[in-house]
């Protein structure tokens, strides 16, 4: 009987540490950047695969969760001190950093290879380069500078080229409709992120988070710059209909999506709330994926 007493911590710290693991990787932002790689894959390819689709999937998904978990590890101090990620793995010692180090250079590289041998070596290459922006300077730049959210951008965006980098055969190669995708991608973080770092801003002041595009913060010059963008992504959007890749149907949802998205912005930009902004940055959760489909029917 004592030695089951014992034995039953032991499990729960063993599952706890597992979910560490888990957690690490930030499963919901991986499967949300994987589904980008994924549907951008079977917009190029023509006809897809299903090796390739699996592949891409995991692949893509160790890629990601070892840049999260890079970011973790690297941000473990700073994250005690905020509201929304004090409770992760390594501020709350589930885990520690060396193990998690392991981890996730174990994980990146199997993610990497994945993508680099059986799919095509551009694909690895570009994965392997979206984990070192993410760590070495989107990472180190949240503290120094607004213009974090701009290069995080292109870590954040990269899903897309994979995903249509992997349509293409020998090395790999990248076609102009897989560009387009790419800088609708780019372009959406913008107002995505900043939404978050406006009702966030409080939390991120604690570790010196500089994640606003104006120096004076929640200020006027911040909400413009979240309805300009949001109006450049309505624009962009509708690129691929322009230069001939889709038709009008999936154009006239990009527009019908980017519109509403437009007008949510645009109350925010008038008010300013955190309230409006949560729910910006909730509607352009849901515009995302509405559009890549829309865009993957070519209708």
């Amino acid at each position: 009987m004592a030695q089951g007493a014992v034995n039953i911590p032991e499990k729960d710290s063993n599952y706890s540490k597992f979910l560490g693991y888990v957690k690490l990787t930030k499963v919901r932002l991986s499967a949300l950047v994987v589904f980008s790689a994924l549907i951008t894959y079977l917009t190029i390819a023509a006809p897809f695969n299903w090796h390739t689709l699996l592949v891409l999937a995991i692949g893509g998904f160790l890629v990601t969760g070892s840049a999260n978990g890079f970011n973790q590890i690297i941000e473990r101090d700073l994250d005690k001190k905020m509201n929304r990620t004090m409770n992760r793995p390594l501020p709350l010692n589930i885990i520690s950093s060396t193990p998690a180090l392991i981890f996730c250079i174990i994980i990146g590289i199997i993610g990497t290879f994945l993508l680099g041998y059986f799919i095509n070596p551009l694909s690895g290459l570009i994965g392997f380069l979206s984990i070192l922006l993410y760590t070495l300077f989107y990472t180190p730049l949240k503290r120094k500078t607004p213009l974090s959210v701009f290069v995080g951008a292109f870590p954040g965006a990269l899903p897309t080229l994979i995903g249509g980098i992997a349509a293409t055969e020998g090395f790999g190669s990248v076609s102009f409709f897989t560009i387009l995708l790419f800088i609708i991608q780019f372009v959406w973080q913008f107002p995505h992120f900043w939404s978050l770092a406006w009702f966030n801003s409080e939390d991120y002041a604690k570790a010196d988070f500089f994640l606003l595009p104006s120096a004076g913060g929640k200020d006027d010059s911040t909400k413009f710059q979240i309805l300009l963008y949001s109006v450049v992504l309505l624009i962009v959007s509708i690129f691929p209909f322009v230069f001939g890749f889709t038709g009008i149907i999936s154009a006239c949802v990009c527009v019908l999506a980017g519109l509403a998205l437009v007008l949510q912005a645009y109350n925010f930009y008038r008010i300013g709330s955190d309230v409006l902004a949560k729910k910006l940055f909730f509607i352009t959760l849901i515009y995302l994926p509405v559009i890549q489909i829309a865009l993957m029917t070519k209708q």
